[in-house]
């Protein structure tokens, strides 16, 4: 992530920013962030092996040119807007951090029309502050310490009688070398042989100032070596432990509350979890939080105002995807309605490939929202495709255990009665639908599919992003999982022999029928091997085979 600039520049540095130069950083940091994505995401292997750092904190800029690019072109206009879209727009821990570094930058700027260097070695200072506090247990040796010894470097540089472009190269080449002593200062970075990603995506907003005040390109992105810094490839045993045993769950919304009631609200959040981050102020706050119960850290919310916008990540699977995850996953939810008649009570679901939505509508369902794992339709989503079914009762199939408190959240929200029947996967989403009477009652539906949906025996394969520790043995990258109910059930070098393994442990003597959803990554030579197993092993059963189209699972199971 190191940055060799050349000067380009055809006139004299700018002496001092206004309102155009900060949008125009802001926007070639943007950019900078979407070109080094995946590289910021290789990087990420700590406090949870989410691998999302480059693609939170590129979604964060994005809402943040977006709200600028709407706002009025003078500097208070647009310093409310890079602080208002960095608030709203944070996805997941870094992006949360990263976007009080630049409410920080925004609210120091927003009296200097012309911003020399003392302006904004102040920014920066106010910035690195604002960034520590918003973090409950501040950890050094992340974008919090980059930043923080770059402001630093800055003031000094100023001190000095540097002028801005000067201020800028030290706060840069000093941010370089505090990135690379991240390893030093946090173990498990060294176990893994890398930097912090937090921090080195922090510097791309360094070299975007130095890219727009001096015309000096931006790093070129580069797939990083292993590995990156020291240390070995692999992180220990005793790290992968780690990943899986922390705190689970991903929790993140905004909330409207007092500005009075969050320490209230923040201590009870610290009883429950790590990784807590709230931010803003004015009665809308931006929380993040990593725990293991996901009810515990609504409720705290619910305790001292209105959780909107609820997202959960669960950050063990995470661990299972494969590396175009980011491509997929973090398209925006989308809802399709289909043409049905009339009902009583209509079924939203939740799903991803167009063959497992093909097969959801010749079910029944009014509507699907595109989305699961990682893809995480909002509240705000899923309320968009329950006001849009033609019923005033409606139950939503989340099929994913990430999006079950998600849309127990749309009964507050909606006029229409809301009840949800917590499938934790595509097959129990079809099999509740076996039970689905659209002239009935909501109450009766909701419980006749709830009985459905979790008398079928569940399974999906996946791919294995980096190693790690399971009950199921050590884990490879590249390592195929069988994960069940009970988690990774199976450990195996091929995705036949992991998918035949796993039905091994699911497919029982009392079991009739065995159906299998096949996604993009199952070949028609894998699909009939593991036919040939189950004709060899389970005879007595019989196999369905749908076309699911999904991606990073090859095999969604379910077993009657």
């Amino acid at each position: 992530m190191s940055a060799d600039p050349v000067v380009t520049a055809a006139s004299a540095p700018l002496a001092c920013t206004d309102a155009g130069a900060l949008r125009s950083i802001v926007a070639v940091f943007r950019d900078g962030l979407i070109a080094h994505r995946e590289v910021l995401n290789a990087l990420n292997v700590y406090p949870v092996p989410d691998g999302d750092t480059g693609t939170n904190m590129s979604l964060t800029l994005t809402s943040v040119v977006e709200t600028v690019d709407e706002a009025d072109a003078d500097l208070e206009a647009t310093c409310k807007a890079v602080a208002h879209g960095s608030l709203m727009g944070a996805r997941g821990n870094s992006g949360v951090i990263l976007s009080q570094i630049l409410r920080g930058v925004a609210g120091g700027l927003a009296q200097h029309p012309d911003a020399d260097a003392a302006a904004w070695s102040s920014a920066l200072t106010e910035a690195a502050l604002a960034a520590y506090g918003a973090v409950m247990r501040p950890v050094e040796g992340t974008i919090l310490t980059v930043a923080r010894e770059s402001a630093d470097a800055a003031a000094h540089a100023v001190a000095d009688g540097a002028d801005l472009l000067t201020m800028f190269e030290i706060a840069r080449t000093i941010g370089g070398e505090s990135l690379e002593r991240t390893p030093t200062l946090l173990p498990a970075l060294a176990d893994a042989g890398v930097v912090d990603a937090g921090g080195a995506g922090f510097l791309l907003f360094l070299d975007a100032a130095l890219n727009v005040i001096d015309g000096r390109p931006m790093p070129v992105p580069e797939t990083p070596a292993t590995p990156l810094v020291g240390g070995s490839a692999r992180a220990s045993d005793e790290a992968a432990e780690k990943t899986i045993a922390d705190l689970r769950y991903e929790v993140m919304y905004f909330l409207d509350a007092p500005d009075g009631a969050v320490d209230g609200f923040k201590a009870a959040w610290m009883d429950i979890g790590d990784s807590i981050v709230v931010v803003g102020g004015d009665g809308l706050w931006n929380c993040h939080i990593h725990c293991d119960d996901i009810g515990a850290a609504i409720e705290a919310g619910i305790a001292v105002g209105r959780p909107h916008k609820i997202r959960v990540t669960d950050l063990l699977e995470e661990l299972d995807h494969i590396e175009d995850f980011h491509v997929v996953a973090h398209d925006e939810p989308e809802v399709s309605l289909v043409a049905s008649a009339p009902a009583t009570t209509a079924v939203v679901a939740v799903a991803v490939g167009d063959g497992v939505r093909r097969i959801f509508e010749s079910l029944g369902v009014q509507a699907v929202v595109t989305g699961g794992q990682s893809m995480n339709p909002s509240t705000e989503q899923l309320l968009q495709a329950v006001d849009q079914v033609s019923a005033d009762q409606v139950v939503i199939l989340p099929n994913n255990k990430n999006i079950i408190a998600v849309a127990e959240r749309v009964n507050e929200a909606t006029e229409r009665s809301v009840g949800v029947v917590p499938t934790r996967s595509i097959a129990e989403g079809f099999a509740a639908l076996l039970a689905y009477d659209p002239e009935a009652s909501l109450v009766s539906n909701v419980a006749a599919m709830s009985d459905a949906g979790g008398a079928v025996e569940a399974g999906e394969v996946c791919q294995a992003v980096r190693p790690s520790m399971s009950e199921a043995g050590e884990i490879a990258e590249g390592d195929w999982l069988g994960l069940t109910r009970r988690g990774i059930a199976t450990v195996k070098p091929t995705l036949v022999e992991a998918t035949c393994a796993m039905l091994d442990d699911l497919v029982g003597s009392d079991h009739e029928i065995v159906t299998l959803i096949r996604g993009v990554q199952a070949d028609d030579e894998a699909v009939a091997e593991v036919e040939a197993w189950l004709a060899d092993h389970r005879p007595h059963v019989e196999v369905e085979v749908h076309h699911g189209g999904q991606p990073l699972y090859p095999f969604y199971v379910g077993v009657e």
